[in-house]
């Protein structure tokens, strides 16, 4: 195929126009057969991207809405577990902070059974004291009493020695009158003994009794202490009791959540993660097909344009070789 000049008209040209003209006819037809080998080369790539698109491309598009679908339900999911975990965080920071109230008030009330502990053992000592002081004052007590019976004693020995000694100068004597005046002043003299003795008995008694009642008070009021304060005690070992009971109740349900929440997260982990990996190969899978419909573009884009110049390039050679034709006819006329 190509254009070519008329043989009848070469020789009416002049040399230099016949020349051009050959010069222009060679390069028509050498363009005009790069043109047909184009175009054969972009019949043969068409002719291989159909048969690849027949091979390769599938009769009809792939129907992602399960996937979509999929992804829905996952993401919903993921709100759901965010929202749980939300929920845990905040049920572990409240359990955190109700285990550090009980931990305060733990060490308060440990502090304080200390406190009490401390006075008990203060007022049993004071209790020891006292019972030390009482047999003390028992043991004084009964000394005094052995002197008092020694003191009587003497008192009735004494006594029935100045009997004796009176009695035998009554016999010897044979005046009445002084024996009534003797009588009488022995009388006397027992009395006043009697009376020293007594007195001397009513103050140690006293004494005694007086003693003996404060230590009884101060007994009676250091068991009442010692009662209230090991009540004291009871009541605040049975609290202890239950504040570590309710802490232990606690940090139980803050493992149970730490556990559930880490069990919560690798679930979803996994499935995020598998989800993860198939989203990544259908995106592998469709930026390999765009990059080769890209490169399938820009190739016939490519041959378009070369394609588009050489039509231009033709039809400037045309419309030469029509100018010479006209300019031919015209002479000719």
């Amino acid at each position: 195929m190509g254009f070519k000049l008329w043989p009848q008209n070469v020789g009416l040209l002049s040399i230099n126009e016949k020349e051009t003209m050959q010069h222009l006819n060679q390069r028509l037809s050498s363009y005009l057969e790069k043109v047909h080998s184009l175009e054969q080369e972009n019949a043969q790539l068409e002719k291989k991207i159909s048969e690849w698109y027949a091979n390769n491309a599938p009769s009809t598009l792939p129907d992602s809405s399960h996937y979509l679908r999929t992804i829905q339900d996952l993401q919903n999911q993921v709100f759901t577990a965010n929202v749980d975990n939300a929920r845990i965080i905040l049920q572990i920071d409240n359990a955190q902070l109700a285990a550090d109230d009980l931990k305060s008030k733990y060490e308060m009330e440990f502090s304080l059974r200390n406190s009490v502990e401390a006075d008990v053992g203060g007022l049993r000592k004071a209790l020891e004291d006292l019972n030390m002081q009482m047999q003390d004052l028992e043991i004084q007590v009964r000394c005094l009493q052995e002197e008092l019976l020694q003191l009587k004693k003497n008192h009735e020995e004494e006594v029935n020695s100045l009997r004796a000694q009176l009695g035998a100068r009554v016999n010897v004597e044979v005046e009445a009158a002084p024996s009534v005046d003797l009588n009488k002043s022995l009388a006397e003299v027992r009395e006043q003994y009697e009376n020293l003795m007594e007195r001397n008995l009513r103050e140690v008694e006293s004494i005694f009794l007086a003693r003996s009642a404060e230590l009884n008070r101060e007994v009676s009021s250091g068991a009442e202490q010692l009662q209230t304060v090991s009540n004291e005690l009871t009541d605040l070992k049975r609290t202890i009791q239950t504040l570590e009971i309710e802490l232990q109740s606690q940090l139980s349900m803050k493992s149970a959540l730490e556990c559930s929440l880490a069990e919560t997260e690798a679930t979803f982990g996994s499935q995020l993660s598998q989800l993860q990996t198939l989203i990544d190969n259908v995106e592998s899978q469709l930026g390999q097909i765009r990059s080769d419909l890209e490169r399938q573009i820009h190739e016939y884009k490519i041959l378009m344009d070369q394609k588009t110049l050489l039509e231009m390039e033709i039809a400037t050679y045309k419309n030469l070789l029509d100018g010479h034709d006209i300019q031919y006819v015209k002479s000719s006329l």
